[in-house]
């Protein structure tokens, strides 16, 4: 039987369950892998955590971001130019040993890179598509399915995902982009964790923006 998830304090290494599958995957220190979360050519920052049945491929996801259970980050796309869009025609070595799997087909889908921004608060079940990039801040609503970009500090919900409502003013939202909080010390957010929990936005960006 697992370990519990929830430790009083992860440690820097992070905590990432025995059930996790990764592959050329990138980690970041203190973040949290749950159980059955799979991951393949993605980079995954600082304090960011994927819950139970996440699965992750082609992406690049920033800090402090947080990933609820059964999410789809980056889902590959199928050749629907083709007669079939099946894999048999880029993997076909699968059925035909002999055969040449279709390497540009795979660097094509590389190439279509998600990019999950900091502070990114992504709910229960939904799904982000290949090649959409989600701004810093930004929350994607449960069960949604992203297919265009997401501004920062942004709340999207429904199929297909659409703007719901900004997190905050423009005005703010641009001014913690500038502040830049998700790249302070280990020490630095450890002084500030009152503050961010005390203090209203505004009180909290006059007191830690650079005068």
């Amino acid at each position: 039987m697992n370990a519990p998830l929830i430790t009083p304090k992860i440690p820097e290494a992070g905590r990432i369950d025995a059930s996790v599958r990764l592959r050329e995957v990138t980690l970041g220190r203190w973040l949290e892998l749950a159980d059955d979360v799979r991951v393949e050519y993605a980079t995954i920052g600082d304090y960011s955590y994927l819950m139970e049945g996440t699965a992750a491929a082609d992406c690049d996801i920033g800090r402090f971001t947080a990933i609820a259970a059964q999410c789809r980050i980056g889902p590959p796309n199928h050749p629907m130019e083709r007669p079939t869009q099946h894999r048999m025609t880029y993997t076909p070595e699968y059925y035909w040993p002999a055969a040449t799997r279709d390497a540009g087909f795979f660097e094509r889908r590389r190439g279509a890179r998600t990019t999950i921004g900091n502070d990114v608060w992504i709910g229960h079940g939904a799904t982000v598509l290949a090649g959409v990039t989600v701004g810093n801040g930004a929350v994607i609503a449960a069960g949604a399915v992203v297919a265009k970009d997401v501004e920062p500090y942004t709340i999207v919900g429904g199929v297909p995902a659409k703007p719901i409502r900004r997190r905050f003013p423009r005005d703010i939202a641009e001014r913690l982009e500038r502040l830049a909080w998700w790249d302070w010390s280990h020490d630095r957010l450890e002084a500030a964790v009152s503050d961010f929990r005390d203090l209203s936005i505004e009180a909290f960006l006059e007191k830690h923006e650079t005068p």
